[in-house]
């Protein structure tokens, strides 16, 4: 995923950015929270300026998970990227919305 992903999946009230920032913030202990997977949107790494200590951290892991970094060290989105699938509810309420416009015209 990207960090605009997240940003919009959030409803759009947090910037990209932000969510940068909340992902290097993600505490280092059991629950094993995968911050690592969250990139730009060209495929790139953003944690060389955050991470100064180890600046390649994030590449290395995700290389070790099996994605492909070209010369530019971007890896393809349209190989690695995730997107959650669609919640089903927003298609009920459709359905729903269509079917009371429908029984309002068969009342008219």
């Amino acid at each position: 995923m990207t960090y605009g992903q997240i940003a919009r999946l959030l409803g759009g009230r947090y910037s990209p950015r932000l969510v940068g920032w909340a992902m290097h913030a993600t505490p280092r202990d059991e629950r094993n929270i995968p911050w690592h997977r969250v990139i730009n949107s060209q495929g790139g790494i953003s944690t060389g300026k955050v991470l100064a200590h180890n600046p390649d951290l994030q590449k290395w892991m995700l290389e070790a998970e099996g994605v492909a970094f070209d010369d530019r060290d971007k890896c393809d989105l349209s190989v690695y990227q995730w997107s959650p699938p669609r919640p089903k509810a927003r298609v009920r309420l459709r359905r729903r919305s269509s079917k009371r416009q429908s029984r309002a015209t068969k009342k008219k």
